[in-house]
């Protein structure tokens, strides 16, 4: 059994009030998602329907199915996160240090999405970790899990090999088998297109469902009703090498937010970029971080003609264009 994380955060057991106090409960009012994405392969249909993965049903995750989760666009060097946690702040730009601890806050919300969390803030290493634990997952029939050497995990982030590397990897882990999600999704008529956690007859999902580990290797468990969650493709292709190249945390957040929307002119309100990226200092400092980061993804040429300006309501905007497809 893995020992919890200790947590440094205040009281998990406060009040609501208390919970919607500054970064613990945090609403995003972020642009739509793009209702023009293509439907999966007939295969995903398939895969999705054989996994039992249906709405307000839950299966345990060790159900065999016969088939691999597909993701269109998925190699060696990208990787997919679903659009709705991308957009998020679930996973932040934050140290790896003290981190808020949450009790079922709100991470996104909208007219046809509600996300919240319970567990240590997830930070830009931790969503390294799980977008490559989800890519191996694909290597393998839904309700399988897969086996890795945490040598060659490592070695996939970019990351050495060695006594303090071991250590973070399965710390990360560890993180990732605590942290639980609720979330409802709908279709635009408004009925329910998934509900995990938010009905009593399903339960919470995890962000990874548990891990093995013994003589250098992790035996992965992934819940597989994520399956549900990347169908139709709504998910966000992740260049992977680009990713591992960045030097700035904020990089790796805003890169998530980009690859959410198809539109060539992308803007966010300064106040919801830092709402998004935990940054608890003054907004002064957050710019010159943010400017810092928007250079860096200008040199990769994800975006172009990057800008802060002030729109007609007097309230500071980033601006970019997105070149990355």
């Amino acid at each position: 059994m893995m020992p919890p994380s200790q947590t440094h955060a205040s009281s998990a057991n406060s009040s609501s009030n208390a919970i919607s106090a500054s970064h613990a409960k945090r609403t995003y009012n972020l642009k739509s998602l793009d209702q023009a994405m293509e439907r999966l392969s007939h295969r995903l249909a398939q895969a999705n329907e054989n996994a039992g993965v249906q709405e307000h049903e839950h299966y345990p995750p060790d159900t065999g199915s016969g088939v691999n989760m597909v993701l269109p666009g998925l190699s060696d060097t990208a990787r997919a996160i679903p659009n709705y946690i991308a957009r998020s702040g679930l996973f932040a730009p934050v140290r790896r240090g003290w981190r808020t601890y949450h009790d079922d806050t709100t991470f996104l919300t909208g007219k046809n999405i509600l996300l919240r969390g319970t567990g240590k803030q997830l930070t830009e290493d931790h969503a390294d970790i799980w977008m490559h634990a989800m890519f191996l997952q694909t290597t393998v029939q839904i309700g399988q899990a897969p086996r890795v050497n945490r040598a060659d995990f490592l070695r996939a982030l970019g990351r050495p090999t060695g006594g303090s590397a071991y250590e973070w990897l399965h710390t990360g882990m560890q993180d990732l088998a605590q942290f639980c999600l609720r979330i409802e999704a709908k279709r635009a008529d408004g009925s329910i297109k998934y509900s995990l956690g938010h009905h009593p007859a399903t339960r919470v999902l995890p962000m990874i469902g548990g891990f093995d580990y013994e003589n250098g290797e992790y035996q992965l468990f992934i819940d597989s009703r994520w399956a549900q969650i990347f169908a139709n493709r709504e998910y966000t292709l992740i260049d992977w090498e680009k990713r591992l190249s960045m030097r700035y945390e904020l990089s790796k957040s805003l890169q998530r937010l980009i690859g959410t929307s198809s539109d060539p002119e992308q803007r966010y309100s300064l106040d919801i970029l830092k709402d998004r990226a935990a940054y608890t200092g003054p907004m002064h400092k957050f710019c010159a971080v943010l400017e810092r980061s928007l250079l860096e993804l200008e040199s990769l040429n994800i975006i172009a003609g990057t800008r802060i300006e002030t729109n007609a309501k007097g309230n500071k905007q980033a601006i970019w264009n997105r070149v990355e497809k």
